[in-house]
């Protein structure tokens, strides 16, 4: 049987022969503007609900087609993004009862399939997503929910434009589990039969695209909404062709040819070939990070000096250099520039105190076996640069074996957790901090283990617990602000991750493309595109 990564190169071919093939069948003259993005993905997201392969899914298919009641702003390129109204024009947090949370729902909203839009089909889906109960539960769906309904009490209907959403305990960062709470059309799955495999012939959301087309493993096509409700995101191409393209040299050469128009994570040896080939190449800081996250349940990382050791055996500027300048050096999970970095201990180059370390814990030549993948959801270069961390690590006196494989099979690890797979130390697995609840709180409290959150080692430490408990209490920004930092310095200085890099999102977009504002965000708005 042919590796994973053969299968994943498999894949490029396959996926770059079909856009080859859909390029030589468009007519020059036709009227249809199309934007072809080359994602990193080595599939298709999943399109019928929660969106699967990380938070590429959401970024290409689940903000696309769908909706949830809260929204990110993705305007702006200079600051980063804030929470707005989405399917809900407001919400608040009752002053009388810190546990419910009053949504005000927005008027006049159609799903593609021309259903309403309104309070009965919010609990609908709510319900799809947190009771098996009902008839349109799926375990799948329900699943890559979890770490963001965990903490849904119940919620109710309080008239057709007005919803409540219990939480169980205090959880003044609820809002920012909302945008990942995706909305479908209830219409649209009961025609199915409620059956979502019918369902996936005609997917209905409310997002600014619509379902047209989907060839499996190749490219799924998404048309204009023309009927969007917010006017100033109705997109301005006609059809947005997805098409998973996990090979960097495969996504560069296929944008130099003219056959896609957008790609991510071009290849740092390329970006040279790439703006002399005309391309815009743009790269944003954002709250991104390429880590190691390691496995607290068993193995040496267990031992804070074998976490430290390996800390600090990482030459961070090496690794930059590598990279050609576009990435950052890594020692937290907040940038510097976030209000939340604080003052953390600093793990600067240091191989001798890392070999000292060691021995200190017995660990000397000290093994450890870290899960890898070729491509995937801002994995940037991971092959490339895992071989870098690997020959520093054992520099120092680790013994480093990799396991291979491809993203969803990453994805599927880190959902299910390191109880499920005992045989990994660690697993690089690329993080978007896009928050301090779901990107920061729900990675390191216990409460947050997966599968009820994303602390994927289950790493406990009493002090950040109690911290969590009084941020998630807290309806006081700045109080909220001094405790998150604190919780921040604290896992610096307990090595809860191999901190290595910081990614600065290179994009590289055909010269034919315009009004694209990159955000400082792992998401994007593809809507302002213009095609030329």
């Amino acid at each position: 049987m042919r590796s994973l990564i053969e299968g994943a190169r498999g894949l490029a071919g396959r996926t770059l022969m079909a856009v080859i093939l859909a390029a030589l069948c468009a007519s020059p003259g036709r009227a249809e503007t199309v934007l072809r993005v080359a994602m990193t993905a080595s599939d298709i997201p999943d399109y019928v609900g929660q969106p699967d392969q990380g938070m590429e899914g959401f970024r290409f298919v689940g903000f696309q087609l769908y909706e949830g009641l809260i929204a990110w702003d993705l305007s702006h390129s200079d600051r980063s993004p804030t929470l707005k109204g989405g399917l809900a024009t407001a919400w608040h947090v009752d002053d009388t009862d810190k546990n419910k949370w009053i949504f005000d729902l927005r008027q006049g909203v159609k799903f593609h399939d021309g259903c309403s839009f309104n309070a009965d089909a919010v609990i609908w889906n709510l319900e799809r997503l947190t009771s098996d109960k009902v008839p349109q539960f799926n375990p799948v769906n329900y699943a890559r929910a979890r770490p963001r309904t965990s903490s849904i009490a119940k919620f109710e209907k309080i008239d057709d434009n007005t919803i409540v959403i219990y939480t169980k305990k205090p959880e003044s960062l609820f809002p920012y589990n909302i945008p990942f709470i995706l909305m479908i059309s209830k219409c649209a799955y009961e025609k199915a039969g409620n059956d979502y495999k019918t369902y996936a012939a005609a997917p209905s959301g409310t997002g600014p695209y619509k379902f047209d087309k989907v060839a499996p493993g190749e490219r799924l096509e998404l048309l204009k909404n023309a009927d969007y409700w917010d006017k100033a995101r109705v997109p301005k191409q006609e059809r947005l062709v997805l098409l998973p393209m996990p090979e960097t040299t495969s996504r560069s050469a296929a944008l130099l040819a003219g056959q896609v128009d957008f790609i991510e994570a071009p290849s740092p040896d390329m970006i040279p070939r790439l703006k002399a080939g005309g391309m815009n190449v743009i790269t944003n800081p954002y709250p991104h990070t390429w880590d190691y996250v390691l496995n607290f349940q068993r193995g040496p990382f267990k031992d804070l000096r074998v976490r430290q050791a390996a800390n600090y055996a990482v030459n961070r500027d090496e690794m930059v250099e590598l990279l050609d300048g576009i990435a950052q050096p890594g020692y937290g999970l907040f940038l510097p520039t976030v209000k939340y970095y604080g003052h953390p201990i600093k793990y600067t180059f240091n191989v001798k105190k890392a070999t000292e370390l060691l021995k200190e814990a017995n660990c000397y030549p000290c093994n450890i076996t870290v899960a890898i993948s070729t491509s995937g959801s801002g994995q940037m270069q991971p092959l490339p640069m895992n071989e870098l961390v690997k020959a520093q690590l054992e520099t120092a006196g680790f013994k480093v074996k990799f396991e291979t494989m491809d993203w969803s099979s990453m994805v599927e690890i880190f959902a299910k957790g390191a109880d499920k797979y005992p045989q990994y130390d660690a697993i690089n697995y690329s993080l978007a901090v896009l928050d301090p609840l779901s990107g920061f709180i729900k990675h390191i409290a216990s409460a947050n283990r997966t599968p009820a959150g994303n602390n994927w080692g289950g790493y406990q430490n009493a002090d950040i617990d109690s911290l969590a408990g009084e941020a998630l209490a807290t309806f006081d920004d700045a109080k909220q602000t001094e405790i998150i930092t604190k919780m921040h310095e604290i896992i610096v200085a307990d090595a809860n991750r191999i901190f290595i890099a910081h990614d600065l999102n290179p994009r590289a977009l055909s010269p034919k493309l315009q009004g694209f504002v990159q955000a400082q965000s792992y998401f994007q708005d593809l809507t302002p595109i213009i095609v030329k």
